[in-house]
């Protein structure tokens, strides 16, 4: 079997976290399918390491939910039912309107600014149908949303949450119909944050979550 994905790697990290990134950024990106099987001997080959290091990242995978480790068969690249991602996203809506709620209050003039930054260049992005920039200055622009909360312990939580359906969120941004209203929801996000408007800030984002649900179902479909 022959793996089709960039390996990138890095001096200063253990070779464990190398090889978990490389295949990390491979499953989010769709280089590595749901369903694919992932061979020890061939991904230590691919990324120049021992099983070793192949093994160990691949359990921290599995902690992310992104591997499943079936005995007797080895590793996957973990499917996840329309069901799953339904109520994943249903969570995350429940802990984005909290962290907003929190954001509308908290939030400092410079992470305001820091704010309308991200989303500069993810309106850029998206006009240069650079979805890999959109997708990942999304994902700093809630960063900034997640820290201004204060909890960490919610941040972890989102985080975990973001990962597992991050694959699918590439595709819901490629979709053309969603440029317009994820621009609108970004736009009143930073608008509620700029009026402490927490009201405001909890209906945009359950819109935002609600919208971005119903075109990754579809798009499952389709």
């Amino acid at each position: 079997m022959e793996y089709k994905f960039e390996v990138n790697n890095n001096e200063y990290l253990p070779l464990r976290e190398v090889v978990f990134n490389n295949l990390r950024n491979a499953i989010l990106k769709g280089q590595l399918k749901p369903g694919e099987r992932l061979l020890e001997n061939q991904l230590a080959e691919k990324l120049g390491v021992s099983r070793t290091p192949v093994r160990e990242a691949l359990r921290m995978l599995e902690q992310e939910n992104l591997v499943e480790l079936i005995p007797r068969r080895g590793a996957q690249v973990l499917d996840i039912s329309a069901d799953d991602i339904k109520n994943i996203l249903e969570i995350r809506s429940a802990l984005e309107v909290l962290s907003i709620r929190h954001a509308c209050h908290n939030m400092s003039a410079e992470d305001i600014e820091e704010l309308k930054k991200y989303n500069a260049i993810f309106e850029k992005a998206f006009e240069e149908k650079n979805y890999e920039e959109v997708a990942t200055s999304d994902e700093k622009f809630h960063d900034v949303l997640f820290r201004s909360t204060g909890n960490s312990k919610l941040v972890s939580i989102i985080n975990n949450l973001q990962t597992q359906v991050y694959r699918y969120r590439m595709a819901y941004l490629e979709v053309y119909e969603t440029k317009t209203a994820v621009i609108n929801h970004h736009r009143n996000i930073i608008q509620a944050v700029e009026k402490h408007d927490d009201v405001m800030g909890a209906n945009v984002m359950e819109e935002h979550i609600s919208h971005q649900t119903q075109v990754i179902l579809q798009s499952l479909k389709s």
